[in-house]
């Protein structure tokens, strides 16, 4: 117990010494604050439309202007996070518990057991992932958690990949035969001396699936397959903005900066995550 509690309170020390991953963990949760609060802090629900406003650059009454039905695009943008967000990390979530699991089960037992789930691996990347989703919407109903489990669903066979192959690289070093040797259990093998070297790339892999999960759930969403009007996400905005970017650019501007902001944060985040989790890192 105290060599797990040494592991987690060094890597939180490293952690805190990384201004760039503890700049990017206050923008996270800034954004997770806002989100949580939109239905206080918006000036307009996101539903409410003003015709006769319809698109309007930003003015003291609309900060960030207004789309083509006359919705407050700062209302629409703060209730869109609450969406993008709670996607990106519920379908990642599902994604690495999957693919985590998958890996590590394929790399540490090998031979028949790892030839056969790795096949399996490479016949689901065969499938399209949308054929999957709509697979899922068909057989259980349209649903909005449904939506973000089917796309965790479909992201988590490069995690198994990734998790593989490093257990396959970790298996037979010394410190591995030896816990074998003493007859460490296979789930104390996995929870005390496989997973805590890989945390690393698991983490900065899963600050990279929630951007690419958004935008999954944007694709789906233009399909009339994930969010529907007048509820909307980031992904939805941007993709109402690049259809009247020329004439009103701002309907594009503020939501692509939100998200490449969220992107920034996420990555910067990960990197301090890899390198305070990596057992070798040392402060000398």
């Amino acid at each position: 117990m105290s060599n797990s509690s040494s592991l987690w309170s060094d890597a939180f020390r490293r952690l805190i010494k990384n201004k760039a991953a503890v700049g990017g963990a206050i923008v996270l949760l800034i954004l997770f604050i806002l989100a949580a609060l939109a239905p206080w802090i918006a000036p307009y629900p996101y539903a409410y439309q003003n015709l006769d406003l319809g698109a309007s650059p930003p003015s003291a009454e609309h900060l960030l202007g207004t789309d083509i039905l006359g919705r407050d695009l700062y209302s629409r943008i703060l209730y869109g996070a609450r969406i993008s967000l709670l996607v990106g990390f519920v379908a990642t979530t599902v994604a690495l518990f999957i693919g985590v699991t998958w890996g590590l089960i394929a790399g540490y037992f090998g031979g028949k057991i790892d030839t056969v789930m790795m096949r399996i691996v490479d016949v689901l990347y065969g499938i399209p992932f949308i054929i999957f989703i709509i697979l899922l919407m068909v057989v259980f109903g349209r649903n909005l958690w449904l939506l973000f489990i089917a796309i965790g669903a479909v992201e988590w066979l490069t995690m198994a990949r990734i998790v593989r192959g490093q257990v396959l690289s970790l298996k037979n070093q010394e410190f591995i035969l030896a816990a074998q040797a003493m007859g460490v259990s296979n789930f104390s093998m996995f929870k005390r001396h496989l997973l805590p070297n890989i945390l690393g790339p698991i983490a900065v892999y899963a600050t990279l699936t929630i951007p690419q999960v958004m935008l999954l759930e944007s694709f789906l969403s233009f399909l009339g397959l994930g969010i529907q009007p007048p509820m909307s996400s980031w992904g939805t905005l941007i993709k109402d903005g690049v259809e009247s970017m020329e004439e009103y650019s701002w309907l594009l501007i503020y939501p692509g900066l939100t998200f490449t902001i969220t992107l920034f944060a996420l990555n910067f985040f990960g990197d301090g995550l890899r390198d305070a989790l990596d057992p070798k890192t040392s402060d000398n």
